[in-house]
């Protein structure tokens, strides 16, 4: 990666650490989530520029923009690739912020950010998506499983954050429901906060 996307990515880090001194210290509990990041973590963010950059062209789509951490791992994978991003969002702010980063990283001519209802805005993307990163609302995993799936590309992957944490009846549904897809071998990996990877080889 070059200076200018390892600076955003420091940038971000510094943030992270700030966010997670506040939480220990118990600041502004009923808003933190709003004003945190929540974003994946550096090694599932390397593991994801991993597997998207294991790619040819890849059409990669990110559901759950948030401030944008994780498609800087994205978008450089996409960058070295010959590949693009698109990343989906329901808040303005956040979606602001993330093309300001992007842009910053010198990544922006290679991300499609997209505002609104993730489940609606897949319905409306034509098939062919080689990576998709689920990191959203939980009850959202679902639904979100259930728009994409048909848009895959034979070999297609699948990351689901969060799965180990906070987890949950929905996070459990899911992993369930991917398994369960024909053509589809998943495995949970303890990176970050549990890493559900799923590959799609159609039958």
């Amino acid at each position: 990666m070059d200076d200018k996307v390892q600076a955003v990515l420091a940038e971000y880090h510094e943030r992270m650490k700030r966010e997670q001194q506040e939480r220990r210290e118990g600041r502004d509990p009923d808003t933190w989530q709003e004003r945190h990041m929540l974003s994946v973590g550096p090694d599932s963010g390397r593991l994801i520029n991993i597997l998207a950059r294991g790619l040819e062209a890849p059409n990669i789509l990110e559901l759950g923009t948030s401030y944008g951490y994780s498609g800087i791992w994205l978008g450089a994978a996409a960058r070295e690739t010959g590949g693009r991003l698109t990343t989906m969002e329901l808040h303005e702010h956040k979606a602001a912020h993330a093309r300001s980063m992007a842009e910053k990283a010198g990544l922006a001519s290679y991300i499609d950010f997209r505002l609104g209802d993730a489940v609606e805005m897949i319905q409306s993307l034509d098939s062919g998506i080689d990576f998709v990163l689920l990191d959203l609302w939980k009850d959202l995993y679902l639904p979100c499983l259930e728009a994409f799936y048909p848009r895959l590309n034979p070999g297609a992957i699948i990351v689901a954050d969060n799965i180990l944490y906070p987890g949950g009846e929905n996070v459990r549904r899911y992993v369930e429901a991917v398994r369960s897809r024909p053509g589809m071998r998943s495995l949970l990996l303890p990176v970050g906060t549990g890493l559900e990877v799923s590959r799609y080889k159609a039958d």
